[in-house]
């Protein structure tokens, strides 16, 4: 596991995209607003310049389609579905509370995919709350174990893109206010 910052690393993994060379994952952790989707989507769209097999969901739907799946009775099907591509990017982990077998199929799409192919997850949950953030700290500690071991967790902190506009503009308001009063 290589812990860096976004700038340096994020250039250099699209530019050369090695790390779907190597099988290696990519982990954005970070608040909400702070661009973990689009660097996977930017990275996404690399992969697919280069030729590669890309698939984007987000962690409720591969879980609901799972369950439907195994439903239907098409659950190696299903599995073969998301262990073919060159990179499966997860976003929003964590955002939605995953039922008890949608964190089972999360990681046995992350097992299917182990040292075959890379993975890009965002996710809103630091590493250490994945045990709760599961409600199974066993299946946390699996599915952790197998994306970590080949992969880059890039921790991006700061202010929501999509409030930045409205946090200028109270300020500004908040200085007239005070004006007037002095």
């Amino acid at each position: 596991m290589i812990s860096v910052g976004v700038s340096g690393w994020l250039m250099e993994a699209t530019a050369s995209l090695r790390f779907l060379d190597d099988a290696s994952n990519v982990l954005f952790v970070g608040p909400p607003g702070v661009g973990k989707t689009m660097l996977s989507v930017a990275l996404g769209r690399a992969a697919v310049g280069a030729g590669h097999r890309v698939y984007f969901t987000t962690a409720a739907e591969l879980a609901a389609k799972c369950h439907q799946a195994a439903l239907e009775g098409r659950w190696k099907t299903c599995m073969r579905f998301f262990a073919g591509p060159r990179l499966l990017i997860i976003d929003e982990l964590g955002y939605l509370p995953l039922p008890e077998d949608g964190a089972s199929a999360l990681f046995q799409v992350i097992n299917q995919r182990y040292l075959k192919s890379s993975t890009i997850l965002s996710t809103n949950v630091g590493i250490a709350d994945w045990a709760s953030a599961f409600g199974d700290a066993t299946v946390a500690a699996a599915m952790l174990d197998r994306l970590l071991h080949r992969a880059a967790v890039v921790g991006i902190d700061g202010p929501s893109y999509r409030l930045r506009h409205h946090q200028t503009r109270a300020e500004t308001l908040r200085q007239g206010v005070n004006a007037r009063v002095s």
